[in-house]
């Protein structure tokens, strides 16, 4: 599979992305201004124009809340964008939270869907997701209940728990890598 690099390939005369380029050298290529080139791939010639990632984040729309309305995709590029279009500080406890994470579960898996990042283990479903509001970030924990301690926050949902992140909130970085790792090992939830 192809990775996005920041650069997408459009076929001559069509206006809808057909694949990304890959990284590798293109064999000819021929620049046409300051942000297009034209290369050959395989029999295609191609034009090929460059993206950063400030410029994808920079589309994102805010939804209510200031939560960012990102493409449903799986991997950790579409949890970057959504956490690269957070809004000020909740940016900030966007990167510290996926930080957490990754160090917790070295080999968890990433997704976003409904507007939210959700993290999961491979086979067993997706223990956590957070969500953007005005004044805070929820985490949700799909089975916190069952967690020592339980997070704060009460759902009309008996297995749910959460945690809500407000601007002046000190996190307990030792307190959720706990409760992250006993969240990666009950069976997750599964839409």
């Amino acid at each position: 599979m192809a990775q996005d690099v920041g650069f997408s390939v459009r076929k001559p005369g069509f206006d809808s992305p057909w694949g990304y380029f890959d990284g590798r050298a293109p064999r000819e290529c021929e620049w046409r201004g300051r942000f297009a080139f034209v290369m050959r791939v395989g029999a295609a010639l191609c034009v090929v124009t460059k993206r950063t990632m400030a410029e994808k984040s920079a589309k994102a729309k805010l939804l209510s809340g200031g939560n960012p309305q990102i493409a449903k995709a799986d991997g950790a590029a579409p949890v970057k964008a959504y956490i690269a279009a957070m809004p000020g500080w909740k940016r900030d406890v966007g990167r510290q939270l996926d930080r957490i994470i990754e160090q917790t579960i070295p080999n968890v898996c990433k997704a976003v869907k409904w507007n939210s990042p959700l993290y999961g283990i491979e086979g067993r479903g997706w223990f956590l997701g957070f969500h953007c509001f005005t004044k805070y970030v929820k985490v949700s924990f799909f089975r916190g209940a069952a967690l020592k301690p339980p997070p704060p926050g009460t759902s009309k949902q008996k297995d749910v728990r959460y945690l809500d992140i407000r601007e002046d909130t000190a996190l307990d970085e030792r307190l959720l890598a706990t409760w992250v790792r006993q969240a990666s090992e009950l069976p997750g939830w599964t839409p």
